[in-house]
């Protein structure tokens, strides 16, 4: 026999009545519908009698959740849905209509239910033991103004004013309440008001408010990384930083709905949901989709079949409207992918957060603080030895929170990683950790400060393999790793350098110190004893437009008391981002004699025709150069940025909100080949819904152009980006600035 009893706790006993087992079902749905609550319940431990009244018993009329007044105060007008938005540990205020006027001895209350479906069958309803039933009782049977409901859940009221038969109320939510989608009923003795969805009222964190763990003092900073739904990621290398526009979205229609989907589907308990720290490792865990069927699935091959490269996004927004609809990970992402979509899902909720990206980014698979190379007898790049990798560029997020497991000084900016890189307690998903930790060297905090240590301060060690398998370091670089790390400025599209948030200068007695300090808790550095050497060489060059040679100076310098002659091969390949070089597609032999105490230039040029038919998604070429020189091993590596042609964005007239205006994509390609399977995308939140449209092939020196409806939901400062993308070469884009008018 099975029973269920109202605490949603599941008891099984057999058919003489014997207790067999006894568990807690753990609500984890809220989005679902679940069954209505009775149009009439009776309150606990007491008798239902209402007072007399001569114009008879008091009853509910209407409901009106104000939203008109609610969403400027809570900063969340922009928001397209139809239901209230609001944010915790803040006053909102909401107008219940009588058959009567409300009088000193009437009793009613105001009940807010966040919905928990998965288990109606097993008797889960909300409980305010747990923050998912709420109740804020008014009347002769409140105290005063104020009423609590459990000790996790209690929310304040008060009634602000009465006129005729309405009577306006203000409830403040708990700064530690539950963050979802509550439904909202009104009993007056025992009668519930009917289910209307237009009462539903949804539940965020609250960046404004200074009780809240995400309490941000800063409006400025409030404004950027919570309310500002247009982003910039930074791409390329240290040397030729490129940025490129990413439309997060936050406000878009469906998007809300689909992040708490995300939780739900995480199978997250609801009374988690109110404890930041818990949100955010859930929901790096689900960005990606390595282990439990999460938002996106990661790819870094050339080959995307029939799915979209992560070149083509424009934004998150019909990343989670893909997965929100359909249930199943959507193909396909990279680094900054994960991070667009990342950031969305955490200002979404109403978490201040931001992408980073750090610029030679180590990726350690030995968990020191040592990036290991291999390279053959040679001189050459020993690929299949060496696990450790450097990527160009690797995008994360940073979360503003307050870490109550930490002491006080770790709190403020935390480290998030969706990327799919290492497995943190058992999923893929990283942090947070605190910036101001990893800079100490304060690496044995929770969550995964080590990992992150390690990308921004690995050394970069350098080892011969003889023949026997046998490693002799010959090179230690400790300035490459993490030698810039950027975000986007606070109300502009610059980039604001925060590298010495996350480390001090270079060899400083800080910076000591904290290396020092890491080490000890087992993040063990080089100690290698290299040979002093007397040549060194370095490859220049600067990026360059697609179709354009590129040309690089090898630079060779001498500091010993002899000549040395040196021969080398310089070769060229494609590179991923993440740093694994496709086959080399050319090689330059190099032989040079350079005099004691002297600097020998060399320049090399490497035609269009040589390197674009092997350009398709990856926009960077890899030279590296390794040789020998009286018994010296000699390496060297470029990494040149080719810039893709842009698409112009031509506004038709000054938008204006709510009226109608158009915008025109144009493209010439100016390649000397043809462009096939071409796609193009048109994004701008709060100004158009993404859009996509197929063309013919492009040839050489033909053009394209596609005119778009603007149509405004919200003014002041906005932007559209458009990507171009076609079989045979990718990350084509362009975007247009501009202000929408009152």
């Amino acid at each position: 026999m099975l029973n269920a009893d109202p605490s949603s706790d599941l008891i099984v006993r057999d058919s003489t009545g014997k207790l067999l087992s006894f568990f807690s079902v753990v609500p984890t749905t809220n989005l679902l519908d679940d069954d209505d609550i009775p149009e009439f319940e009776p309150y606990e431990d007491a008798a239902v009698k209402p007072r007399s009244h001569p114009q008879g018993a008091l009853s509910v009329q209407d409901v009106d959740m104000c939203q008109q007044v609610n969403k400027p105060k809570h900063y969340t007008d922009s928001y397209h849905i139809d239901q209230l938005v609001t944010r915790r540990g803040q006053e909102f205020v909401m107008r219940v209509t009588f058959n009567r006027p409300v009088t000193p001895d009437d009793d009613f209350h105001i009940e807010f239910r966040i919905a928990t479906s998965c288990f109606v069958a097993a008797g889960s309803s909300p409980s305010s033991n747990k923050g998912s039933l709420i109740t804020v009782v008014f009347g002769p049977n409140s105290c005063s103004t104020h009423s609590s409901s459990g000790s996790c859940g209690s929310w304040s009221g008060q009634t602000v004013e009465t006129v005729g038969n309405t009577v306006t109320l203000g409830i403040t939510p708990r700064p530690d309440a539950i963050v979802g989608k509550f439904r909202t009923y009104v009993s007056v003795s025992g009668a519930y008001t009917n289910r209307d969805t237009r009462t539903d009222l949804y539940l965020l964190f609250n960046a404004w408010c200074s009780e809240d763990s995400v309490f941000v003092p800063n409006a400025s900073e409030r404004n950027e990384y919570v309310l500002n739904d247009i982003g910039v990621m930074y791409q390329g290398t240290a040397g030729a930083v490129a940025n490129r526009s990413w439309m997060f979205g936050q406000f878009e229609r469906g998007i809300l709905d689909a992040c708490i989907y995300i939780l739900d589907t995480s199978l997250m308990p609801i009374s988690d949901r109110g404890n930041i720290t818990k949100v955010i490792r859930k929901g790096s865990a689900m960005i990606n989709a390595q282990d439990d069927q999460g938002v996106l699935v990661g790819n870094w091959s050339d080959d995307f079949g029939q799915e979209t490269p992560p070149t083509s996004w424009t934004g998150s927004t019909s990343i989670l409207q893909k997965y929100a609809n359909s249930g199943v990970p959507v193909c396909y992402a990279q680094c900054w992918v994960f991070a667009g979509v990342f950031n969305t899902f955490l200002r979404c909720l109403g978490i201040p957060a931001r992408v980073i990206t750090n610029f030679s980014s180590a990726h350690d698979n030995t968990g020191n603080l040592k990036t290991d190379l291999i390279f053959k007898q040679d001189g050459t790049p020993d690929r299949r030895h060496t696990r450790d990798s450097i990527w160009n560029y690797h995008c994360w997020n940073e979360v503003f929170m307050y870490r109550q497991d930490l002491p006080g000084k770790f709190s403020g900016w935390q480290v998030v990683d969706s990327t799919p890189q290492e497995t943190s307690d058992g999923y893929y998903r990283c942090g947070p950790a605190s910036v101001a930790a990893i800079k100490d060297g304060e690496v044995s905090y929770p969550f995964d400060c080590g990992f992150v240590f390690a990308e921004v301060n690995s050394d970069v060690v350098s080892y011969k393999r003889d023949r026997y398998g046998n490693l002799s370091p010959f090179s230690v670089d400790k300035t490459l790793i993490g030698q810039l790390i950027y975000t986007k400025s606070i109300s502009s599209g610059a980039p604001m350098d925060i590298t010495y948030s996350y480390k001090n200068p270079q060899d400083s007695p800080e910076d000591q110190n904290a290396m020092a300090l890491a080490e000890s808790f087992g993040l063990l550095r080089d100690h290698s004893e290299v040979p002093d050497v007397p040549l060194i060489v370095t490859i220049h060059g600067d990026q360059c437009v697609m179709c354009e040679d590129v040309n690089l100076t090898v630079e060779i310098q001498n500091n010993g008391d002899v000549p040395k002659t040196v021969v080398a091969q310089l070769s060229a390949a494609v590179i991923n981002y993440t740093g694994y070089p496709g086959p080399d597609f050319k090689t330059d032999i190099i032989e040079v004699t350079v005099p004691a105490q002297q600097t020998q230039r060399v320049d090399v040029k490497t035609a269009a025709v040589e390197y674009m038919p092997h350009l398709i998604n990856q926009p960077f070429l890899y030279f590296t150069l390794s040789g020998q020189a009286d018994g010296q091993i000699l390496t060297a590596r470029k990494v040149v940025t080719i810039l893709t042609p842009p698409l112009t964005l031509t506004l038709h007239s000054q938008p204006r909100l709510h009226q109608q205006s158009f915008v025109t994509v144009s493209f010439t390609n100016m390649l000397s080949c043809t462009l096939h399977d071409v796609s193009l995308t048109i994004d701008g939140p709060q100004v158009m819904s993404v859009k996509t449209h197929t063309f013919e092939p492009i040839a050489p020196q033909a053009s394209i152009s596609w005119t778009e409806i603007l149509q405004p939901r919200g003014h002041g400062p906005r932007c559209i980006v458009a990507v171009l993308n076609s079989s045979n070469l990718t990350q084509m884009w362009g975007y247009n600035e501009f202000t929408v008018l009152p």
